[in-house]
């Protein structure tokens, strides 16, 4: 069994017992989030399309870990213009565990 969630933005496939990083959820360290935005799900040869979403579908997690990401740099430059800029960024994450696919019946 397997589900295509939307998070973020960004279209993930998951399983349970899979852990997945998406962008930072508003839950807690240990506590459980669900995904409400399926966009396909699977079981077998039973396959249930969404248009956009599948209906009654939701895939629940638990949080593993909520950190940032390692820096990048980002820098601006024109040439024979003096002009730099310079400037890092972290993006936040979370790692979400998988522990259950729920589909409609």
């Amino acid at each position: 069994m397997y589900a295509i969630i939307e998070t973020g933005g960004k279209q993930v496939r998951v399983s349970e017992g899979d852990v997945i990083r998406c962008d930072l959820v508003g839950a807690t360290v240990g506590g459980e989030v669900t995904f409400d935005r399926v966009v396909l799900a699977a079981n077998g040869a039973d396959v249930a399309l969404g248009a956009p979403v599948v209906t009654g579908a939701k895939v629940t997690g638990t949080v593993l870990r909520q950190a940032k990401a390692p820096k990048i740099m980002v820098f601006k430059y024109k040439p024979k213009k003096r002009v730099r800029k310079l400037n890092g960024h972290r993006q936040p994450f979370a790692e979400v565990r998988i522990t259950k696919i729920a589909l409609p019946a």
